[in-house]
């Protein structure tokens, strides 16, 4: 199985993946590490990507999901996934992807990314990605946790999520 970590910029996902996927043991992808220049450099001056800038992307973490599949490794994964259709691209990675949506208010959000500096993800950009954004349908595999809570907690109740889902698979 694949866990996928998703919300907007600033909502802890890969925070708290990179616990999760530490704690297991498990392989770990920050979807950001995948974006080629041209992308970092559009959101770095406050332009949201398209839709044609996404796709690339967005296909090649498939493919890495895709890889530990093949492998027969349970992967961990930190991406916005912010639209059903870019949720859709991973899922064809793999079967058994799972997004847990790491979710809470604009404000509590927007202080967090104003106190990183060692981000190429402008404030500014943070309107554009909460427009953008589409929850989780119900059929689609996953939860959403509430970002209010503080780090631990989060970790403790996602690594609850996965451990139940991996169950006796995991090895």
């Amino acid at each position: 199985m694949h866990f996928v970590f998703m919300g907007v910029a600033g909502s802890g996902k890969t925070t708290v993946a990179q616990n999760v996927a530490a704690r297991l043991g498990l392989p770990f992808a920050e979807a950001d590490a995948f974006h080629p220049p041209a992308n970092i450099d559009k959101m770095s001056e406050g332009v949201p990507l398209t839709d044609e800038d996404r796709w690339p992307w967005l296909r090649e973490l498939a493919g890495w999901i895709a890889a530990h599949d093949a492998r027969g490794e349970h992967s961990v994964m930190a991406c916005s996934a912010l639209r059903r259709d870019y949720r859709d691209v991973l899922r064809g990675g793999a079967p058994g992807v799972h997004f847990l949506h790491m979710d809470g208010p604009e404000e509590v959000i927007i202080d967090r990314i104003a106190a990183r500096a060692d981000h190429f993800m402008p404030p500014a950009l943070l309107r554009s990605q909460l427009d953008t954004l589409e929850p989780l349908e119900p059929d689609e595999e996953g939860a959403v946790f509430d970002v209010r809570l503080d780090v631990d907690t989060l970790v403790e109740r996602s690594l609850g999520y996965v451990e139940q889902r991996l169950g006796s698979t995991f090895t």
